[in-house]
C-alpha cells in the first residue's frame, strides 16, 4: 500500500517551474531514494510533498491528497522533514531542540523517547546541555534527525543527508537509517548524491533530472544501469 504518491506535481518558485510533473511512490515501510545533480529538482520535491512550495497535482498522504495543506498540519499528518544544511535551532541545547520535535504530541512519553534517541545516538546523550550550534556538523544531523523523529512520523524526508560530512560519519548515520527503518518500520524518501549509500539501504529509487522523473527501478535495476553507474556512482 502506497503511504505517500505523488502524482503530476509541479512546483513553483514565482515565475519558475522547478518541477514539470512528477510523480512517485513510497510503500509502506520502504526505503525510496531520489537521485539527481545539484538543481535537477530533488529537493523541491520534498518542499512540494512538504507544502512548502506552490505546488500543483496530488500529494497523497494514506490516500489523502494533502496539496494546499499548511506545513505545520503536515506534520501532524505524520511527515517528518529533515532539510538540506541541518536545520537545527542552533541557539536552543540539545535537549531543547529535541523537545521542540516533540511539539505536535501530547502523550506523556516524550521523556522517554529522548532516551531513547540518547542511545541510538550517544554523542548526542554527551552534549544533551549543549547548544546545537556548538557541535560538529555530523553531531547536528545526528540531532536534525532524531528530532525530526520525535514527532514519531510515519513518513520521513531527508535532504541530502550526507552533505558536507565525513565519510565514517556518513557510514554511521547510513547505518543508523537502515535501523531506523528496519526497527520502527519507518517509512522513508532520501534525496541523496551518495548514490552507493543511498541504494545500499533502498528497496527502490527514482532518477531526476531538470525537474523530471527519467528512471526509475529497483536499487539493483539502478546500481546496474550503465547511465547511473556513470553519473552517480563513478563506474
Amino acid at each position: 500500500m502506497s503511504v505517500l504518491e505523488v502524482q503530476d506535481v509541479r512546483a513553483r518558485y514565482g515565475q519558475i517551474e522547478a518541477l514539470h510533473g512528477v510523480s512517485l511512490n513510497v510503500e509502506d515501510g520502504e526505503v525510496v531514494v531520489v537521485l539527481g545533480a545539484n538543481g535537477a529538482g530533488k529537493t523541491t520535491t520534498l518542499r512540494a510533498i512538504c507544502g512548502m512550495v506552490a505546488t500543483t497535482g496530488t500529494v497523497n498522504l494514506h490516500g489523502t491528497n494533502i496539496v494546499g495543506t499548511d506545513t505545520a498540519d503536515i506534520v501532524r499528518m505524520g511527515v517528518a522533514h529533515v532539510p538540506q544544511g541541518r536545520g537545527t535551532f542552533p541557539e536552543l541545547s540539545v535537549v531543547d531542540n529535541l523537545n521542540v520535535g516533540a511539539y505536535v504530541r501530547k502523550d506523556k512519553e516524550i521523556s522517554a523517547d529522548i532516551d531513547k534517541w540518547f542511545e541510538i545516538f550517544p554523542r548526542l546523550a554527551e552534549r544533551r546541555t549543549q547548544l546545537a550550534g556548538s557541535l560538529s556538523g555530523g553531531e547536528q544531523q545526528m540531532l536534525a534527525v532524531a528530532r525530526a523523529m520525535m514527532s514519531r512520523p510515519k513518513v520521513l524526508l531527508l535532504d541530502e543527508p550526507s552533505l558536507g560530512l565525513a565519510p565514517l560519519i556518513i557510514d554511521d548515520l547510513f547505518k543508523q537509517f537502515a535501523s531506523i527503518n528496519a526497527e520502527l518500520g519507518t517509512t522513508m524518501l532520501v534525496v541523496e548524491q551518495n548514490a552507493n549509500l543511498a541504494l545500499g539501504i533502498a528497496s527502490r529509487g527514482y532518477v531526476i533530472e531538470a525537474g523530471e522523473i527519467v528512471l526509475s527501478g529497483t536499487a539493483e535495476e539502478l546500481r546496474n544501469d550503465d547511465g547511473v553507474r556513470a553519473a552517480y556512482l563513478g563506474v
